[in-house]
C-alpha cells in the first residue's frame, strides 16, 4: 500500500496517454465483452424458457403443416402423459404492424396442466376457462402497451383474416415467453367457423426421464400417416429457432477474441514506448535503492490499473448497451436476461489484467533490469 500513491502519480503524469489507453482497452473489451454476452445469453434463454417434462409434436415437415385435431386424444392416452393442448397460430397485430408479439391460442381445459410454471395463479386460471374472450399476457407486453387485467384489446389477424375481441384476466410470468399471449382456441374456432389450423401440440409428462420414451411412442404411432409427426424436448424446440443464429454467434465470439488480441498488441507497443520515455527515471530509482524487482512490480502495477480501469468501463458501457437494445427492441420483449452475464464481467475484468501484465512485462522487465550506469550515460 505504501507504494499506492506512488503508482497513481504516475499514471496522471502523462494524462492524455493514460486515457487514450484506458479508452482503447474499454472499447475493445467492450466489443469483446458484448459479443461473448451473446452465446451466454441463447444458452440461458434456453435454460430459463424450458421445462424438463414438456414436449413439443409439430408435423415432421415443418411448422408451417398442419397436424390433425384427433391427434390430441391418441396423444393423451399414451402412457406417462399429463397433459395435451393444441396450439393455433393466430399472428394477430395490436394497432401498427411493428406492434407484433407472439400471439396463440390454447386449449383452456389442458393448459393449466400443460404450463403449471408459468407463473399464472389458480383464479386466473379459473377466469381463463369461464371467460371466452380471455387472454393471458406477458409481462414486457403488459408493461409495452401499458396492458391491465380487466382490459379489453383487439388483434387484427394475419392468417385469419378477422379481429379478436380480447379481455386480460392475468399475466404470465414464470418461466412464460415474456412477450408473448394466449387465449382461447374454442373462441378462435368460434370466429373462424372451422377448425383452427394447428401447428403444435404441446404437452407434458409425469417425470423428465419418461421424456424420451414418449417422444419416441408419439412418432411410431403416426408413422407413415398423412401427418407424421415429429416431438421433441422443449428445450430443443427452442434451440431449433436460436439454431440459425449458431453461425453467427461463433463468429462473434471469434471477432471478439480477434479485437482483444489487436488492441494488446496496441497496449504492449504503447508501454515499449512508454518504458522508453522512462529509462532515465528508472536508472535514478534503481541508484536510490529501487531494487530491480520493486521497480518491475511498480511498473507492471500502473499497467494492470490501466487495464482494469478500460475493463470496467467497457463491461460498464457493454452492460448499459445490451440493456438498452433489448429494452429498446420490441421483438425482444424486454428480456432481462438479454444482458451482461456476471460471469463474463469476471472473463472481461481478468482479460483486461491480463492485457495490462503481458503489455508491460516485457518492456518493464528489460527496463528493470538496464545497467544503471549505461543508461544515465545514455541519457545524459
Amino acid at each position: 500500500m505504501k507504494f499506492a500513491r506512488f503508482v497513481f502519480k504516475n499514471l496522471l503524469r502523462n494524462r492524455r496517454r493514460t486515457i487514450l489507453t484506458v479508452l482503447s482497452i474499454g472499447v475493445s473489451l467492450f466489443i469483446f465483452s458484448a459479443l461473448i454476452s451473446l452465446p451466454t445469453v441463447a444458452n440461458r434463454i434456453l435454460a430459463d424458457t424450458a421445462s424438463s417434462t414438456r414436449i413439443a409434436t409439430h408435423n415432421r415437415a415443418g411448422l408451417a403443416y398442419e397436424l390433425p385435431a384427433a391427434y390430441q386424444q391418441r396423444i393423451a392416452t399414451m402412457p406417462h402423459v399429463v397433459a395435451v393442448s393444441p396450439e393455433s397460430w393466430f399472428g394477430g397485430i395490436y394497432h401498427e404492424v411493428y406492434d407484433q408479439f407472439g400471439n396463440e391460442a390454447v386449449d383452456p381445459t389442458t393448459a393449466e396442466q400443460v404450463w403449471p410454471d408459468w407463473g399464472v395463479t389458480l383464479t386466473q386460471w379459473e377466469d381463463f376457462r369461464r371467460l371466452r374472450t380471455a387472454c393471458l399476457v406477458g409481462t414486457s407486453t403488459m408493461k409495452r402497451f401499458n396492458f391491465h387485467v380487466g382490459q379489453q384489446i383487439m388483434l387484427r389477424g394475419t392468417y385469419y383474416h378477422f379481429a379478436v375481441m380480447l379481455t386480460i384476466v392475468g399475466e404470465l410470468k414464470g418461466k412464460a415467453p415474456r412477450d408473448f399471449l394466449i387465449f382461447r382456441r374454442d373462441y378462435l374456432q368460434e370466429a373462424a367457423r372451422r377448425s383452427p389450423f394447428i401447428d403444435i401440440f404441446w404437452l407434458r409428462v409425469d417425470k423428465s426421464e419418461n421424456v424420451g420414451r414418449v417422444i419416441e411412442a408419439i412418432d411410431r404411432e403416426f408413422a407413415n400417416s398423412s401427418g407424421e409427426t415429429h416431438s421433441e424436448s422443449e428445450a430443443s424446440f427452442n434451440a431449433g429457432f436460436i439454431g440459425g443464429f449458431r453461425l453467427f454467434l461463433r463468429m462473434a465470439e471469434i471477432l471478439g477474441v480477434v479485437v482483444v488480441i489487436t488492441i494488446a498488441f496496441v497496449c504492449a507497443n504503447t508501454a515499449a514506448m512508454t518504458m522508453r520515455e522512462r529509462r532515465n527515471e528508472i536508472a535514478i530509482m534503481r541508484a536510490i535503492g529501487f531494487t530491480p524487482g520493486t521497480v518491475l512490480w511498480l511498473l507492471l502495477c500502473e499497467s494492470v490499473v490501466i487495464g482494469l480501469m478500460g475493463g470496467a468501463f467497457g463491461c460498464g458501457v457493454g452492460y448499459l448497451a445490451l440493456k438498452t437494445f433489448s429494452n429498446a427492441v420490441p421483438s425482444l420483449g424486454g428480456l432481462p436476461i438479454v444482458q451482461m452475464p456476471p460471469e463474463v464481467v469476471a472473463e472481461t475484468l481478468v482479460l483486461a489484467a491480463s492485457i495490462g501484465i503481458l503489455s508491460g512485462l516485457i518492456p518493464a522487465s528489460a527496463a528493470a533490469r538496464d545497467n544503471i550506469v549505461e543508461t544515465l550515460r545514455a541519457v545524459a
